[in-house]
């Protein structure tokens, strides 16, 4: 991944005379995205819209952060956001822009995206160097230790990494493949929680597990602090590796969610006309499931990925969006072939699939937070994306043009497939 990072920061304590280490960047990433009409048999509530003008969404983060000791980090991101997605962020399930948000006003909003603090209990005297990156100060790292990170942030800032599938503002911008994308992960509507996290690491092997609360609603912008009955548990092993000289990393993780979601199968058995989720809803229901999610450096300038996730499916989907069964791969290179080493181009595919229980409550008619077409011919959603990135460094501005090929949108035969053009400009320093 290509990050626009600045050199060390070094900050004088004005009351103390000490040396604070400390961390500022700032970006901003807007996505304008188009699609031609395409033709479908019927539509409904939550239908991708067969025709429609372009969209445009709009982030500026502040990432900023100190040591204000050895061990101790302190981060905070104020953040803004705005405009939308196409069909208002609905339709897909593998959504075309990892930078919008499903909320209903498009007026950007100024909000408090992450502030939490992480403390690292050294178990050696062995570190190796640590550059200053967003979230991160500059300084060393022990390559053995027990750390603590508390407050709010996105459980998919620690969890979930890949070196070349993640980041929607540099990589790839589809929601299948900026996360393992059956994990429900728990979050309000724009991303984020409160939550704990505890790593342990030792060279080449680090585990962790977090314990974070759930949205009060499916896809809600509060959280709910009830957290005996409202929590999201998620754990991860995650093994660094070497193979031919070139990098890779294998991780493997399970998670389960608890939150007062709605049952499927109970939504259809109640049921008198048009099946509706949120009667069924209930305390103590549960979504768990597994993924695994792999990274290999090929060249000194390029790699590729593969994931592949699973969940469950009784109950709604309650966070992220509507997949209970993810698959992808792809590529990602950098332009040194072609004498642009600070360019980056990406070719990927995701094949995502719904469980028997969520596939029939929408073939009856149903709507979840993200998909509905008010019938469903079941085929697994695919999609298909490529992208070029063009950094200009020297103004820190980078240009990428996207597209994106979805057959069965919504996983239904009867529409599509829609072929989406965009472009990504970024902003960051």
């Amino acid at each position: 991944m290509l990050a626009f990072a600045g050199s060390q920061a070094i900050a004088q304590d004005k009351r103390t005379d000490s040396i604070v280490p400390y961390t500022f960047h700032f970006q901003q990433t807007l996505v304008t995205q188009w699609h031609p009409d395409f033709q479908a048999k019927y539509s409904g509530p939550n239908s991708f819209q067969t025709h429609e003008k372009g969209a445009t969404s709009i982030t500026s983060t502040i990432y900023a952060g100190i040591r204000p000791l050895k061990n101790l980090e302190l981060y905070v991101n104020p953040e803004l956001a705005g405009g939308q997605g196409l069909s208002h962020a609905t339709g897909i399930a593998g959504f075309p822009n990892g930078e919008t948000f499903r909320v209903g006003n498009p007026t950007p909003t100024i909000y408090l995206a992450r502030a939490f603090g992480i403390y690292t209990l050294p178990l050696t005297s062995k570190r190796e160097i640590d550059e200053d990156d967003l979230n991160n100060v500059a300084g060393t790292t022990p390559t053995h230790y027990l750390r603590f990170i508390a407050g709010k942030y996105c459980l998919a800032d620690f969890f979930d990494q890949n070196t070349y599938s993640h980041d929607p503002r540099t990589q790839f911008l589809n929601w299948s493949l900026m996360a393992n994308a059956a994990w429900d992960y728990p979050a309000d509507v724009r991303g984020y929680t409160m939550a704990l996290t505890v790593q342990y690491r030792k060279d080449k092997w680090q585990l962790q597990a977090a314990t974070s609360l759930e949205p009060k609603l499916a896809n809600g912008p509060k959280l709910n602090y009830d957290y005996g009955k409202s929590n999201g548990e998620v754990i991860e092993v995650t093994h660094t590796h070497t193979l031919n000289k070139h990098e890779g990393n294998v991780r493997l993780m399970a998670f389960i969610n608890q939150a007062p979601m709605g049952s499927y199968r109970q939504a259809l058995k109640e049921a008198t006309d048009t099946p509706d989720i949120t009667t069924a809803r209930k305390d103590g229901r549960t979504k768990y499931g597994f993924g695994i999610n792999i990274d290999q450096e090929i060249t000194k300038s390029g790699g590729v990925f593969l994931k592949a996730s699973w969940n469950d499916g009784h109950n709604e989907t309650w966070a992220y969006t509507e997949i209970d069964q993810s698959l992808s791969a792809g590529w990602l290179q950098n332009g040194q072939w072609w004498h642009r080493a600070q360019d980056n181009a990406g070719i990927a595919i995701a094949v995502n699939g719904l469980s028997k229980d969520h596939r029939d409550y929408l073939a009856a008619g149903g709507t979840g937070f993200m998909v509905g077409d008010g019938q469903l011919n079941y085929a697994p959603e695919m999609i298909a994306e490529v992208f070029y990135q063009c950094n200009i460094t020297r103004l820190h501005i980078a240009l990428s043009p996207d597209y994106q090929f979805v057959l069965h949108p919504a996983y239904n035969k009867d529409r599509g497939p829609v072929n989406i053009v965009g472009i990504r400009t970024r902003v960051a320093f």
